[in-house]
């Protein structure tokens, strides 16, 4: 299994998929929830980064998204946000996470089509998380959602421009919700790709498939991969075990061409 390769774990059930992880020698990334970010729970994650050291396997870190938003007008969503989200980075030093992924949480939707008051409140909200993320030398990466146009990431990464944030591009979101064609967001955020998400789907719900069962068009996903100057890490959120082993041995040669 290539370095940069990884596939979705949910932290509630790695003991259970820990074998597979073992037999096929694959790298997880770490889905937190919030219950999975109770102190209580802080020796169970300490023993799973042992085993996956113990074992040579890498491992990255998703947060938890669900009702979090950096760039919420409300004061209380922020520090909730923040809070999940320090954790998030507590968790990710015990497993010695080479990333921690975010979901930014903007919807056009929400805030009538104005972005900037998000943009603002995200300028006021990351730099606190990105000082710790340095310290921990732990890249936070902002994974496209909701998020129709990439304008609202680049102007987020622009102007905070720090090493330690950076974009992972989810292909499977970006079927469901982007107004742009790939190569438009690929233009606009190439200098900031440190992360993919791959998964398929036919557009009408996040399914999750294995490449291939959908009707994205990995051919142009992976040649305008090939053109980024650094090499992304790859997750797999294949969410069937027998799809996403599939999905790794068809995945594979595209990604060590």
């Amino acid at each position: 299994m290539p370095d940069q390769l990884h596939v979705h774990i949910p932290f509630s059930q790695f003991d259970r998929h820990f074998p597979l992880l073992q037999k096929h020698r694959l790298q997880p990334e770490i889905a937190f929830k919030w219950p999975d970010l109770d102190p209580l729970l802080r020796p169970a994650v300490k023993r799973a980064g042992h085993r996956l050291a113990a074992e040579g396997l890498a491992v990255t870190v998703h947060a938890p998204f669900m009702d979090l938003n950096p760039g919420a007008l409300e004061p209380l969503v922020r520090e909730a946000t923040r809070q999940r989200w320090m954790q998030t980075l507590e968790v990710a030093e015990l497993l010695h996470a080479r990333l921690v992924v975010l979901h930014p949480g903007f919807d056009r939707w929400r805030y009538g089509g104005n972005s900037q008051p998000w943009i603002d409140a995200c300028l006021e909200f990351f730099p606190a998380l990105i000082e710790q993320a340095g310290r921990q030398q732990c890249p936070l990466l902002l994974e496209n959602i909701f998020e129709e146009t990439p304008h609202t990431l680049v102007a987020v990464f622009k102007e905070l421009d720090s090493p330690w944030l950076g974009h992972c591009f989810d292909v499977g979101h970006w079927r469901l919700f982007a107004k742009r064609s790939m190569e438009q967001w690929f233009t606009s955020l190439a200098p900031w790709i440190r992360h993919l998400h791959i998964h398929d789907n036919c557009g009408d719900r996040d399914a999750h498939m294995a490449v291939g069962e959908g009707d994205i068009d990995f051919d142009t996903f992976f040649r305008l991969v090939r053109t980024l100057q650094t090499a992304p890490t790859i997750t797999l959120e294949i969410h069937d075990c027998d799809a996403l082993l599939r999905c790794v041995d068809s995945v594979t040669p595209l990604i060590l061409r």
